[in-house]
């Protein structure tokens, strides 16, 4: 057979032998020890060959405004109002081009697989909705972007919020997303943001209990609303910071919650160890829901970029590595098996979430991403940077690997 590329010494598992990939047409065509074949070669020299990384939770609109957009408190009251102030002056072009930014790093962190959160609202309208839009068929040539548009400043104390919400489902938007704690009715905010996604059948993304107080939470009602409206495996749930400050009992009690639910739990830790515990002077709780003890239970878990330079997170390189690392290093998780969680909180949960698969087979699309580590866990704790990526077959980044003169 005349293939179009062949990928040599390539290893698909942890410890696995390396193996021979025939590209043909975009797609993987053979997986064998050795491909006989004189076509044009790419030698990935034993390097850990995966589908690419998936940040399940990013926010493009509002990424790259640390000269405009200042939070002064530091807390999440302060990037909200930082936020709505810088918004008034969006435009689908400026939305379009700080979005690009951040996709031009993504890809060259080996992100193949997005969720983007949209803000959506009368102030701006479906301005970053459009913009959005076009970035996600501008950038198809690299990954796939799945567009969650979502209420950030509430939705029945703002009217207008919900018709621009059902305009953007019904213009493409692929799921809807939640944040009742903004609302000035937070349990009616769900109920709506339920009975949308039922009209539409869409899946739901909230941004749900960003604060560490333990005595109240929106968790369980997004949990009722689940199972009442049957949609277990359809719902997935953001920051939870509530989570980082409860007891053994408690939290054995939410694991079974989630997992009865079918509720997905995506982590956040670069924005929720910025934002969160600002009101200790000692002492400072971290913020960060446990998500390895939900994910041994079950529960599809995931680990997420959120935010790039803005108020929330003014920090960001859109490397998911690095994220899963931080997460680590919170949790304080060492064991290579925790390690390579860790690695499947980037990686195959979030592909799952998203719909998509992370299998490398034949007959499977040759969306691939090369990594230097001898292990999923050694790409978590080394912070291993791709070496190459490439999309049905066609090479999307390349970035080698240091070459060091020694005297």
């Amino acid at each position: 057979m005349s293939l179009d590329l062949v990928i040599r010494r390539a290893r698909l598992e942890d410890g696995a032998a390396p193996v021979d990939l025939g590209v043909k047409d975009g797609g993987i065509v053979e997986i064998a020890p050795a491909i006989a074949s004189d076509s044009p070669e790419r030698d990935a020299a034993g390097g850990l060959l995966i589908r690419g990384f998936a940040d399940s939770h990013l926010h493009l609109d509002k990424a790259c405004i640390l000269e405009r957009a200042q939070n002064r408190s530091g807390d999440l009251g302060g990037a909200l109002e930082a936020v709505t102030t810088a918004k008034r002056d969006f435009t689908t072009e400026d939305v379009y081009a700080r979005g690009a930014q951040v996709l031009d790093k993504a890809i060259g962190q080996g992100t193949t697989l997005i969720r983007t959160q949209v803000e959506i609202d009368p102030l701006i309208g479906l301005a970053g909705f459009e913009a959005v839009r076009r970035l996600k068929a501008d950038y198809a040539w690299a990954l796939d972007l799945q567009i969650c548009v979502f209420p950030q400043e509430g939705l029945l104390n703002y009217p207008g919020t919900e018709d621009l919400l059902r305009a953007a489902l019904e213009q493409g938007a692929d799921l809807l997303g939640g944040c009742p704690y903004t609302d000035s009715d937070p349990e009616g905010q769900i109920a709506r943001i339920f009975g949308m996604a039922r009209a539409f059948d869409v899946d739901l993304d909230f941004h749900l209990d960003f604060d560490l107080d333990t005595s109240w939470r929106h968790l369980d009602e997004v949990a009722r609303q689940t199972m009442a409206h049957d949609m277990q495996g359809r719902v997935a749930i953001g920051h939870v910071t509530k989570l980082s400050m409860l007891p053994p009992e408690r939290l054995a009690e939410s694991v079974a919650l989630l997992r009865d639910a079918g509720i997905a739990l995506t982590v956040l830790p670069a924005t929720d160890l910025f934002i969160t515990g600002r009101d200790h002077d000692h002492a400072v709780p971290r913020g960060v829901a446990p998500a390895h003890v939900f994910h041994a239970a079950g529960v599809c878990c995931t680990v997420a970029t959120n935010n790039v330079l803005n108020p929330f997170t003014p920090y960001g390189d859109c490397s998911l590595p690095r994220m899963a690392n931080l997460f680590a290093n919170v949790a304080q998780l060492g064991r290579p098996e925790d390690l390579a969680a860790c690695f499947a909180m980037i990686s195959e949960d979030p592909f799952r979430l998203l719909g998509h698969d992370s299998r490398i087979a034949v007959g499977g699309p040759a969306d691939l991403v090369l990594l230097p580590g001898p292990s999923r866990a050694a790409t978590v704790s080394e912070i291993g940077r791709p070496l190459w990526g490439m999309k049905a077959g066609r090479l999307t980044f390349e970035a080698p690997a240091p070459r060091l003169f020694r005297p």
